[in-house]
C-alpha cells in the first residue's frame, strides 16, 4: 500500500533563523519560517500530520511578534481547496503538542488523534519555560489541545498499512516521526526533529555530520534523533522547511 504526502502552509512564523532552524548560525537573520501540516492520501487515508498554526493576532500577540497567517491557510480552508473537507478526515497524527503544531483540533471533531505519550504529560504540566510553547492556563490561554482525549502511544507504531510512528525526541520530550510508504519508497515527516534540510546536511569541516536544531529541549537526544532518522535511508520532509513547498506532493 503506498501513500502520497502534500505539503499543507498553515502559516508564517516571523523570527531569527538561529533561533529556530539553524543554532548557531543565522542569528542575526530575520527570516519568515513556514508552519506546515502534511495530508497524506491513500487507501487508508486521509490522514493529517500536524494540523498547523494559529491565527494571526494570536501568533503575534503570544507567540513572535510579525507571524500571521494569510487568508486560505487555516488548517481547514487548507485541505478544503485540496478537495479534502475536514470531515473527512478520520485520522490525525501530531508530532508534538508545540503551538504551532495541534491548533484548530476542534474542526475535526470526529477524527482520531495519535499523540506519544511521553509528550501528552509533559504538555499538560510543562517546564515554566515551556509555558508559552504550549500555551499553558497560568498565561491566560486554553491550549488547544485542552478538550483531547488522543489515543497515546509509547515508543514505535504501526498506526496503519505503510504509515507508522517513532519517537524522535530531543525538541519537545515525547515528539514523534512519521515514516510513509510510497511509490518511491519510505519518506519520514520528520517534524520538528529534522526543522530544515540544513540540519541534515552538517558541516564536514568540523567534522559535524549534523547542524543542530535552532530549538531543542535535550541536546543528546536532539542528535540521537538525528541520528536515527539518517539512518532509516528514507527521504525526509522537515517540518519548517520553505523549499518543501516547492513540489504539490510527495513523490
Amino acid at each position: 500500500m503506498s501513500w502520497t504526502i502534500q505539503p499543507i502552509l498553515t502559516g508564517w512564523i516571523h523570527g531569527y533563523k538561529g533561533h529556530f532552524l539553524t543554532h548557531g548560525r543565522g542569528v542575526t537573520e530575520k527570516i519568515d519560517i513556514p508552519s506546515l501540516a502534511w495530508l497524506l492520501r491513500g487507501p487508508g487515508g486521509p490522514i493529517l500530520v500536524d494540523t498547523g498554526m494559529c491565527e494571526s493576532g494570536r501568533a503575534s500577540k503570544c507567540h513572535y511578534p510579525g507571524s500571521r497567517q494569510e487568508p486560505g491557510q487555516p488548517i481547514d480552508e487548507a485541505l478544503a481547496a485540496a478537495g479534502v473537507p475536514p470531515a473527512d478526515v478520520g485520522l490525525i497524527i501530531l508530532t508534538h503538542l508545540h503551538w504551532d503544531h495541534c491548533h484548530n483540533l476542534h474542526k475535526f471533531p470526529a477524527a482520531r488523534v495519535v499523540v506519544q505519550r511521553r509528550e501528552w504529560d509533559f504538555a499538560r504540566d510543562p517546564l515554566p519555560p515551556y509555558y508559552r510553547s504550549y500555551e499553558h492556563p497560568i498565561l491566560g490561554l486554553e491550549p488547544p489541545f485542552a478538550h483531547l482525549r488522543p489515543e497515546l502511544v509509547e515508543d514505535e507504531a504501526r498506526i496503519t498499512e505503510g504509515v507508522s510512528v517513532f519517537p524522535t525526541p530531543g525538541h519537545s520530550p515525547g515528539h514523534q516521526s512519521v515514516r510513509v510508504e510510497t511509490a518511491a519508497g519510505p519518506y519520514i515527516v520528520a517534524g520538528d526533529a529534522v526543522m530544515c534540510y540544513e540540519n541534515l546536511a552538517g558541516d564536514p569541516a568540523h567534522h559535524l555530520p549534523f547542524i543542530m536544531l535552532g530549538r531543542y529541549m535535550n541536546l543528546e537526544e536532539a542528535w540521537r534523533s538525528l541520528e536515527r532518522i539518517k539512518a532509516t535511508g528514507a527521504a525526509v520532509l522537515p517540518g519548517h522547511e520553505a523549499a518543501v513547498l516547492a513540489n504539490p506532493r510527495y513523490p
